[in-house]
């Protein structure tokens, strides 16, 4: 594994002559004789290349599984569990929709879904009322404009009734292994400002400074080691940084000790 060294302003780095017998410790408290340092300051963007693929080296490596956690088999199921999948966990998704796809395997069925029954099944996704409204608007925009069939461009997909860049973003990637854009939810946006990869706080402007970042056949599964990452690692009240793999390099980090490598 490559390392990266980074310094703090004009500061030497922290030299830790033995590292395994270093116990980290939150920035003011004693870890085996030395004190942990200030955040990094904010990089330059000749910086930030280098970071960026140090974080995607080791976050691929700490997750070899991330991948697309909402269950399907074709591009309408990805589409319709992705819009269930707003303001819902996937795993919640992921138990109404066997029930939701075997009733209305097609545009044309869901297009002509009871909005009362449709609504019972997906009722415990929550705002059932307006994804009832928008499952439906997708199956008859489906039938109507592509002939039942899920468009593969960004263009296509943005004009579908409940569908907005986020959304296409994850079908693209996904169901067509096109990458247009990287998935910026909300672990991408907080993650992306932990790790210093932007300050920015709309999901656009956060895909717009991502992108350069990183290969573009990386974009996919950046949002997925990033989204892993941030479900069982990087915790929005708790993040667990003395297991995390980045607690070195972060700048965000609580247990960050800066070392010299040769």
């Amino acid at each position: 594994m490559k390392h990266l060294t980074l310094k703090i302003g004009k500061r030497k780095p922290l030299v830790v002559k033995d590292a395994a017998k270093v116990r980290l410790a939150r920035p003011g408290k004693r870890a085996g004789g030395n004190r942990a340092t200030k955040p990094l300051r904010r990089m330059t963007r000749a910086e930030l290349g280098p970071y960026s693929q140090e974080v995607f080296s080791r976050l691929k490596a700490a997750h070899p599984d991330a991948h697309c956690e909402l269950d399907h088999e074709t591009p309408l199921q990805l589409l319709v569990a992705t819009i269930l999948s707003a303001q819902c966990t996937d795993k919640r998704v992921n138990m109404v929709t066997p029930l939701l796809f075997s009733t209305y395997p097609t545009a044309a069925d869901l297009a002509d879904a009871p909005p009362e029954k449709l609504e019972e099944i997906i009722k415990s996704t929550g705002f059932f009322r307006n994804k009832t409204k928008s499952l439906i608007a997708l199956g008859k925009a489906l039938v109507e404009r592509h002939d039942g069939e899920v468009p593969d461009t960004m263009e296509a997909l943005v004009k579908l009734p409940g569908v907005g860049r986020k959304t296409a973003n994850v079908i693209l990637g996904n169901a067509f292994r096109k990458n247009e854009g990287v998935v910026v939810d909300t672990h991408v946006g907080r993650l992306s400002a932990r790790l210093g990869l932007s300050k920015q706080k709309d999901p656009v402007k956060i895909e717009e400074d991502l992108m350069p970042l990183f290969p573009r056949d990386d974009w996919a599964m950046l949002a997925h080691v990033l989204i892993f990452h941030g479900r069982r690692v990087c915790d929005a009240r708790a993040p667990k940084c003395d297991i995390c793999s980045l607690n070195e390099i972060c700048p965000s980090s609580t247990v960050s000790i800066y070392r010299e490598r040769k």
